[in-house]
């Protein structure tokens, strides 16, 4: 990977970018390796950023970013990934300048689980997870014991079994939250089986089930639309401030004037008409 050289761009970054766009960060010193050529000038030196992604709607998102991106003379070079944990131990160890897959509460757990160092440098978009239909298609039709499956990792287990909560399938422990495990369930009237599975194998795993909760990424990739969900996350709950979507830098990158190019960029007013008239709800911007 071309490693990054960091680019000052002409005038100030917008104060909106910095106030509503990104994380909070402290001021760093440029990367001691890092071009000093302004915006325009006719330097050579090839300013490429390297970003780990999830194919839909993250790749796709980076795809209308790097054209934008390309007109101030800087590359963006999208590296697709299909599970959650290499895109994040790539930007720990250097091999990526960032990644945009994650909500911020996977990548606080991630960091709390992995003593890693990954900062959220904008918020981004919203993914309403959806409760989709398998053998049963339809809350009322639920039988006892009919399975429901959820992702096995920390943050969107509890995503999803607050989903199954808000329809009033189960009842969890009042002080569960976005901790939520299927220990903190005090009430099952249906006796749900709640079967727990990597959440990339969910939509693949569908037929198999009653119904499952699907994180939007993977629900768009297997062409499942929020508009047939049987079931959304309330638009005003809590899951949309605690699940939204962040630009991921290591420590010490937030203010690597590229990275702030990067980050501009994809809180642009293209990205966000992009993913209005793209994805019918199931990306929702924040910015």
């Amino acid at each position: 990977m071309k490693k990054l050289t960091a680019l000052i761009l002409t005038g100030a970054l917008s104060c909106a970018l910095l106030a509503g766009c990104a994380g909070s960060g402290t001021s760093t010193t440029p990367n001691a390796n890092a071009s000093t050529a302004p915006q325009g000038s006719d330097s050579t030196e090839p300013i490429t950023i390297t970003v780990g992604a999830t194919p839909a709607p993250h790749a796709e998102i980076l795809e209308v970013v790097k054209d934008i991106l390309a007109e101030q003379g800087i590359t963006l070079d999208i590296k697709q990934y299909n599970d959650y944990i290499q895109p994040n131990n790539a930007v720990e160890d250097g091999s990526l300048d960032a990644n945009y897959f994650q909500h911020i509460t996977y990548m606080n757990d991630f960091n709390d689980q992995n003593g890693t160092h990954l900062v959220s440098v904008a918020e981004v978009h919203y993914e309403p997870f959806g409760l989709y239909a398998g053998k049963t298609d339809s809350l009322d039709a639920l039988a006892d014991g009919a399975q429901i499956g959820v992702p096995n990792d920390a943050t969107n287990e509890a995503r999803a079994l607050l989903l199954l909560q808000q329809e009033g399938l189960i009842t969890l422990k009042e002080d569960a939250g976005i901790t939520a495990t299927i220990n903190d369930i005090t009430d099952n009237p249906k006796n749900l089986d709640i079967v727990e599975m990597e959440a990339a194998q969910l939509p693949l795993r569908l037929a198999d089930l009653d119904m499952a909760v699907i994180n939007g990424n993977y629900a768009i990739d297997a062409g499942l639309k929020v508009s047939d969900a049987l079931a959304v996350e309330s638009a005003d709950g809590e899951a949309a401030q605690a699940y939204v979507n962040v630009l991921t830098v290591k420590e010490g990158r937030e203010d690597d004037p590229a990275i702030q190019a990067l980050a501009e960029a994809l809180c642009s007013d293209e990205v966000k008409t992009f993913m209005e008239e793209t994805y019918g709800g199931a990306v929702v911007p924040v910015f």
